[in-house]
């Protein structure tokens, strides 16, 4: 593998920047105030978070799978995280008295912005709604989501559509129908998602509704055979009887 010479000297001036930042770690004793105030949980993204936790007066981080990240302390409300390369600081907004984890800027340290806001410990984002297959609250917080940023990739349809089916390999087909319910309620005007959900109610006993959905893919999009197919035998099968 080669590399640029732009590329060599980014990396050594980044490996420069990182020990120098790591030459000035210090030992913080935390008061119990401190730890009070700022141990709990902050919103990274519309879909993530951040749990700030302290063991032993010692700063932890649980982020993105790792539960025991060690940032370096720099002094009681400033640390650095190698991981996401920044140098964080909690503080607390002037006005809405509200607390941030804020980024602190590299060529002047007393410019600190309000970027992770403190919300409750109990606080969820959709992906761990859904998880939790609590589907009603995650549908919610994913349209959320959209609403603030349609170009958003955590609604995906695929992805929702491949859940489904996960949960339809399972036999699980209560998930699996709230799961294509919601990817109905993101691609309203897609043929796909309501051939998927009348798939899901086929397969778990429910004809009318499959006929339901399968309907409406067919109208969406008639070049379905596979929704043409089971419409025209559930016309045939209501006609004999």
């Amino acid at each position: 593998m080669t590399f640029h010479r732009s590329h060599i000297k980014s990396i050594l001036l980044l490996l420069c920047v990182t020990l120098h930042i790591l030459s000035c770690a210090k030992r913080v004793d935390y008061s119990e105030e401190h730890i009070v105030q700022t141990s709990g949980r902050y919103l990274y993204s519309l879909d993530e978070v951040m749990d700030v936790y302290y063991d032993n007066n010692t700063l932890f981080l649980k982020w993105r799978g790792a539960d025991n990240m060690k940032p370096v302390a720099l002094d009681e409300h400033t640390f650095f995280v190698p991981d996401m390369y920044k140098k964080l600081r909690f503080v607390q907004h002037p006005q809405t008295k509200e607390r941030y984890l804020g980024v602190v800027n590299e060529d002047d340290e007393s410019q600190v912005t309000y970027t992770y806001l403190k919300v409750a410990d109990s606080f969820k984002t959709p992906s761990m709604y859904l998880k939790e297959k609590n589907f009603d609250k995650a549908l919610e917080g994913f349209i959320n989501i959209k609403q603030q940023d349609s170009t958003t990739t955590l609604v995906d349809e695929r992805e929702f559509n491949r859940l489904g089916y996960n949960y339809l390999r399972k036999e699980d087909y209560t998930s699996a129908i709230a799961v294509f319910k919601m990817n109905v309620a993101f691609y309203p005007e897609s043929d796909n998602v309501y051939d998927s959900l009348a798939d899901a109610y086929l397969r778990s006993g429910d004809s009318l509704q499959a006929f339901t959905n399968y309907s409406k893919a067919y109208e969406l999009n008639t070049g379905n055979e596979r929704a043409k197919r089971y419409m025209d035998a559930y016309n045939k099968n209501q006609d004999s009887n």
